[in-house]
């Protein structure tokens, strides 16, 4: 059947959109390549995490001097977080959300197979590490999350069970019948009508904000205490369930991995922010947010204030300016200016966010970056196996403490 002029204009048009298409796919695909330094590979490997006692970092070593995979180095410092009752930011002992409930995320991406797997707001599974890599492995797709997820992860011989352990209901609990009309429900830093408690105002200097100086916090931390011991909290917890019940904690655990062929890959999981409305995703298992890996360049993840780093695709933004030619630590800083800039550097409102990155390119070179130089006046540290493994400190884009949000709860 003879075409239409209109069918025969629109065949036209279709074919020279895919040509355009396709010729600036080539040229994209061409500037990419000549855009990406040769960076060559580490002379050994290289492991950055974040601070754990157990030996998970020096056996995920051994793993890559015996010829092991990456992305199994990695995950295996992550799960065994994730096994740990006693690390309460990640799987079993999580905190939990305002409702009892512990909530995880985690996700991977494995370099050498340009390979990437998820699992958000997962309830009952505790390695969800390991569940995120399955589905890397075994779908079509990257990312699931909540009740969809859960069921995944049974379905693949992950057993349901408790995380919610006796320790960490108690700490809920403590939080619950003393903190728990102010949680996360109302207007958030970015909104022009959020405004920074009075109190917290009066006794903090803007640049060096010390919340532990807050003769109302001071107040409330004894009575807090005092509650603890009438909950039940063991006398050597009491310290750690006020501390949390105060500043909720935006804990996780990332680790990137490199051997010396040049392989990196990077797996993050958390149980993200402590007391959250139930369902909140953070940024842990947001590919190029808390977690992004190329295998031309590096690998980069997060832990801190999770929806400020959603918003600068912190990890992915990390990696692209090291392919521009910043090393790890300018790429790191520079992407710290950019949460900053998102709120024109006002430290009436910085002093409130946390970033921590962990960034590792392939040729080894590593850095540690964070937007405070300390955290509840400790000076912040990471972890880094070379071959050695010690702790160095962060590079700091601002000196003094930042202050945990929510704030100066009022006691009931």
């Amino acid at each position: 059947m003879p075409s239409t002029r209109r069918e025969f204009l629109s065949r036209s048009a279709m074919a020279a959109t895919a040509g355009l298409v396709l010729s600036q796919a080539a040229t994209a695909d061409s500037s990419a390549n000549v855009a990406t330094p040769n960076f060559g590979n580490a002379k050994k490997p290289v492991i950055i995490t974040r601070h754990t006692n157990l030996p998970t970092v020096g056996q995920a070593y051994q793993m890559l001097l015996d010829g092991g995979d990456t992305l199994d180095a990695a995950l295996h410092i992550c799960k065994g977080q994730e096994d740990d009752p006693n690390d309460d930011t990640v799987g079993l002992g999580g905190l939990p959300n305002e409702e009892g409930v512990v909530e995880l995320d985690a996700c991977c991406m494995h370099g050498p197979s340009r390979r990437a797997g998820s699992v958000a707001a997962v309830r009952n599974i505790k390695n969800v590490c390991m569940v995120a890599r399955t589905v890397m492995q075994r779908t079509g797709h990257v990312m699931l999350a909540g009740e969809g997820a859960e069921r995944f992860a049974v379905a693949e011989g992950f057993p349901r069970e408790n995380l919610l352990t006796d320790r960490s209901r108690k700490i809920w609990l403590l939080w619950k019948e003393t903190m728990s009309n102010e949680d996360w429900w109302g207007p958030g830093l970015d909104s022009p009508e959020w405004k920074p408690p009075a109190e917290l105002a009066r006794n903090v200097a803007p640049r060096n904000p010390q919340p532990d100086d807050v003769p109302q916090i001071q107040a409330q931390a004894k009575r807090l205490y005092a509650m603890a011991a009438d909950i039940g909290i063991a006398p050597a917890d009491r310290q750690h369930a006020v501390r949390r019940v105060l500043f909720p904690s935006t804990g996780t655990i990332h680790a990137s991995a490199v051997n010396t062929k040049g392989e990196i890959s990077g797996a993050t999981t958390t149980s993200g922010l402590e007391w959250k409305i139930p369902g909140r995703v953070g940024d842990s298992p947001i590919i190029g947010a808390g977690c992004y890996t190329d295998q031309d360049v590096g690998s980069a993840g997060a832990t801190g204030s999770g929806e400020e780093n959603i918003k600068v695709a912190g990890a992915h933004t990390i990696v692209e300016l090291m392919r521009q030619g910043m090393s790890p630590r300018e790429a790191g800083l520079a992407t710290l200016r950019r949460i900053a800039r998102n709120y024109n550097s006002d430290m009436s409102k910085l002093r409130y966010v946390d970033m921590e990155y962990y960034i590792l390119r392939r040729d080894g070179e590593y850095a540690g970056v964070s937007l405070w130089s300390s955290a509840a006046g400790d000076g912040r540290k990471f972890l880094v196996h070379d071959g050695t493994q010690r702790m160095e400190p962060f590079v700091a884009l601002y000196q003094g403490t930042y202050v945990e949000w929510p704030i100066v709860p009022k006691l009931k």
